[in-house]
């Protein structure tokens, strides 16, 4: 199950006791239930943990389910926007573990920082943060819901799903588009969100890229976050590095 087509893939484990991967819609509050399996963004958001910055996009190929899905509803007293306290049912999956390949893209909405398109040296540090554990703390979807980075083989090892042949999970949400990750005319100077279908096929759910999915929709317009005109920022950036 070797994906041969990158020289900068990485592959890791990710674990959690719980996890609740849901469509932006049902953050805003009240009730909230998860996805069956882990959602495109989210699985970037953890490799933004593990090691990110605006030189490359991380492009999540594939997830492989390994335990068995299983949900589980909590009573939580969640803090109002205004102050006090809201009584609300969450429904979490439990006992989570998913095996995740994903490789990096160089992003070419930053020509300023090509000086920093150095594949090696991010590959190698990568890999060394997920060795590490990732440099900032992990979620699977939520802040309540604690993860775990691990190195591993994709594929390795028996899957709860190895022998269904195919699931299918209907619409679901793929991923939001930042002005920052714009592939099109369409997705420049916007956010946008995008939706797939997804399948998952003896328990390997394979994603397709951004700029592949059926549909998406404009949230609204969003102007590119400056990291300043030149390289000369990250030279500063290292010189106090170096002082410190």
């Amino acid at each position: 199950m070797k994906n041969t087509k990158y020289d900068n893939i990485v592959e890791f484990q990710v674990t959690g006791d719980y996890a609740l991967f849901s469509d932006p819609i049902m953050r805003v509050g009240g009730e909230k239930c998860t996805y069956q399996v882990p959602t495109y963004e989210a699985l970037k958001g953890i490799l933004h943990s593990v090691y990110w910055k605006p030189t490359f996009i991380w492009v999540i190929d594939a997830v492989r389910v390994m335990n068995p899905i299983q949900m589980e509803t909590k009573g939580i007293r969640p803090v109002k926007y205004y102050g006090g306290n809201d009584l609300s049912y969450y429904t979490y999956l439990k006992d989570c573990r998913y095996q995740v390949r994903a490789h990096f893209e160089w992003n070419e909405n930053r020509p300023e920082l090509a000086a920093d398109r150095i594949e090696n040296k991010h590959h190698e540090i990568a890999k060394k943060m997920i060795r590490k554990g990732g440099r900032r703390d992990i979620y699977l979807g939520t802040r309540e819901c604690q993860g775990y980075v691990e190195p591993c083989v994709f594929g390795e090892e028996k899957g709860a799903y190895d022998d269904t042949p195919e699931l299918t999970f209907g619409p679901m949400y793929h991923g939001i588009t930042y002005a920052d990750e714009a592939y099109s005319e369409d997705t420049k100077d916007k956010m946008t969100v995008r939706f797939w279908s997804p399948v998952m096929k003896n328990g390997v759910i394979s994603f397709i890229p951004p700029e592949q999915c059926p549909q998406h929709k404009t949230i609204r317009n969003m102007e590119m976050k400056p990291f300043g005109e030149c390289l000369d920022n990250f030279s500063g950036l290292r010189e106090f590095s170096e002082v410190r």
